[in-house]
């Protein structure tokens, strides 16, 4: 795993961009996207580049059951909002958390059949403060494919800040699994702040475990974790160097 460490969270997305940028410009034509707070600035500083999306396919991690598209809470809105109305690719594919509120088997199985037909050559990920990637929460198998996820209380107590009340955030989601993620020829993982410290060491330096579901990425063979100076505070000087 290639750690770069940054100052601050603006300079690792600026180095987190440059990743994705050589990526494509060496042929890369499916691109692995997130949702968060985390890649804000990564997608900034892509609608605002001369790259050219239009001959790319984007694949999201995960999308909320029961959210339409325009919804400014659902990940397609996010994804809208923040870089495909400025950048459009050729194809942008998200779970369809309309179809998954009947039939969440379905919804996952369309799912993985875009990622088998569509390998990812480059996947974005954020980090989550107990090691999650995606909705993929401590206990996921590696071995999981495109699932439903019931989201733990805490995630639903995290998210509540953006919803009018507690009872209007959804309660599941549809999201790639470890495996899926696993697929993608590069990786590029990204975590800022001093609240991802011990999420960050468990993921590089502990035990690869289902209890720390980053920790798998310990196995993939091209990874790069850019981290701000607090997120890499726990981190031993040999991981850092």
């Amino acid at each position: 795993m290639k750690i770069i460490i940054t100052n601050n969270k603006e300079k690792g997305s600026t180095e987190g961009f440059k990743l994705f940028k050589k990526s494509i410009e060496n042929g890369a034509k499916v691109i692995g996207l997130a949702t968060g707070s985390t890649p804000v600035a990564l997608y900034n500083e892509w609608t605002q580049s001369d790259l050219d999306n239009s001959n790319l396919i984007s694949i999201n991690l995960d999308e909320y059951t029961g959210l339409t598209p325009d919804n400014d809470q659902s990940y397609h809105y996010f994804m809208q909002k923040n870089l495909f109305d400025k950048k459009p690719f050729k194809k942008s594919y998200i779970p369809d958390g309309i179809k998954a509120i009947n039939d969440p088997q379905g919804a996952s199985d369309d799912y993985n059949k875009i990622i088998e037909e569509n390998p990812i050559d480059i996947q974005l990920l954020g980090l989550g403060q107990n090691g999650h990637i995606a909705f993929n929460e401590p206990g996921t198998s590696f071995d999981s494919v495109t699932h439903e996820v019931k989201l733990t209380e805490s995630t639903i107590q995290a998210n509540s800040r953006f919803f009018r009340n507690i009872d209007d955030v959804p309660k599941s989601a549809i999201c790639m699994g470890v495996a899926n993620i696993m697929s993608a020829k590069e990786i590029v993982i990204m975590a800022f702040g001093e609240n991802k410290a011990d999420a960050v060491k468990k993921m590089v330096e502990g035990p690869v475990t289902e209890d720390v579901p980053a920790s798998v990425l310990q196995n993939h063979s091209n990874v790069t974790l850019i981290i701000d100076d607090a997120a890499a505070s726990k981190l031993s000087e040999e991981s850092k160097n």
